[in-house]
């Protein structure tokens, strides 16, 4: 295991950064393997079938960070692709409940095959859940402003629920063998580059969704499935595998190492103290369930003291996001604190 001190030794940014829910900041030990790679491919020494190592780390350690075993694990490229699939496998005019302002690549794919997708706030999602209701789709954490779901309540339901982890997983202690399935995109909070994505799916389900991106990865042996028929897929959750972005595993293996060694216990301490300090500090009211991003009303000023101060954030459904992750520290808290106490204001 790894202190919160010497994991954030990985990181050297040069501004004060609080903008993690837009893109994570690699930790050293990723940008040193991408690296060595690159230099192979330049070389011409690379060998792509040595691609496949890092990729099943990354695998293994996000199971562990989500408490799912690899053998439930697809790995792709991106979130929407994933919902798709799941979305293709409800019967035809599906009811779909969704969160009012949720995150659009997990509910275009619902809207796109014609289900009936039925919109409502986040606090009233278990409340609203009917006879009805085929599949709840929601994000643990809303993109736009830190919300935390109330997933006990939504579990107490019994309905089948899409968890959308990409605000969540790499600092939000998240069960993902709780949900009927689960996607994540890697390169915000597991501080993986674009082009990672997961998708978990309970042993039951697994032959209810269609392979319809069916490759020569998802093959049950990768590359002996390159040419010709049958179909000769894998038996787990590998047959929903995209080929992968070779490049952004292997970078994406040691950040996924890293959180996997602090463990989400103690990120999530972390974050939510850093967050909670902030708010107090300027005089924001604390969230019901502690968030890592804080969302805020910002004046007219804000946007040129913190490029003056050299503190990088969000604006998200026009409010300032401010998101605090492993890669913070106290003196960032403190010196944005400083530079934006006075200025912001709490959402409507």
């Amino acid at each position: 295991m790894l202190t919160i001190d010497e994991a954030r030794t990985q990181f050297d940014p040069t501004v004060v950064y609080l903008n993690t829910a837009t893109l994570g900041l690699p930790p050293k030990r990723s940008r040193e393997a991408l690296q060595a790679a690159l230099t192979d491919w330049q070389n011409g020494t690379a060998d792509p079938q040595q691609y496949d190592e890092p990729l099943n780390r990354a695998r293994s350690a996000y199971g562990e960070l989500v408490t799912v075993d690899p053998t439930l694990i697809a790995c792709g490229s991106q979130v929407s692709g994933f919902v798709g699939l799941i979305a293709q496998s409800l019967p035809a005019r599906s009811e779909v409940l969704v969160a009012e302002g949720e995150f659009t690549s997990l509910t275009f794919p619902f809207f796109a095959l014609g289900h009936r997708v039925r919109e409502v706030p986040l606090d009233d999602l278990a409340n609203e859940v009917r006879p009805t209701t085929d599949l709840v789709a929601v994000s643990a954490v809303q993109s736009a402003d830190g919300r935390v779901a109330d997933l006990d309540a939504l579990r107490a339901t019994g309905v089948r629920v899409l968890l959308d982890t990409t605000q969540a997983a790499g600092w939000l202690p998240v069960d993902a063998s709780q949900y009927a399935f689960t996607v994540a995109g890697g390169y915000k909070w597991m501080l993986t580059p674009r082009g990672t994505a997961f998708l978990t799916v309970q042993p039951e389900l697994l032959d209810e969704l269609t392979p319809l991106n069916a490759n020569w990865y998802a093959g049950a042996d990768p590359w002996d499935s390159i040419y010709g028929s049958p179909l000769r897929l894998a038996a787990d959750a590998r047959r929903f595998d995209l080929s992968p972005a070779w490049h952004s595993w292997i970078a994406a293996a040691p950040a996924l190492e890293l959180l996997r060694d602090v463990g989400t216990d103690a990120l999530c301490r972390h974050n939510t103290t850093l967050a909670t300090a902030f708010r107090d500090a300027v005089g924001l009211d604390r969230p019901a369930r502690a968030s890592a991003i804080v969302s805020a009303v910002a004046d007219d000023k804000v946007s040129q003291l913190m490029a003056d101060a050299g503190i990088v954030a969000a604006v998200r459904a026009g409010r300032l996001r401010l998101s605090f992750h492993l890669s913070t520290s106290t003196a960032d808290v403190e010196r944005a604190a400083d530079v934006l106490a006075g200025h912001l204001e709490n959402p409507a």
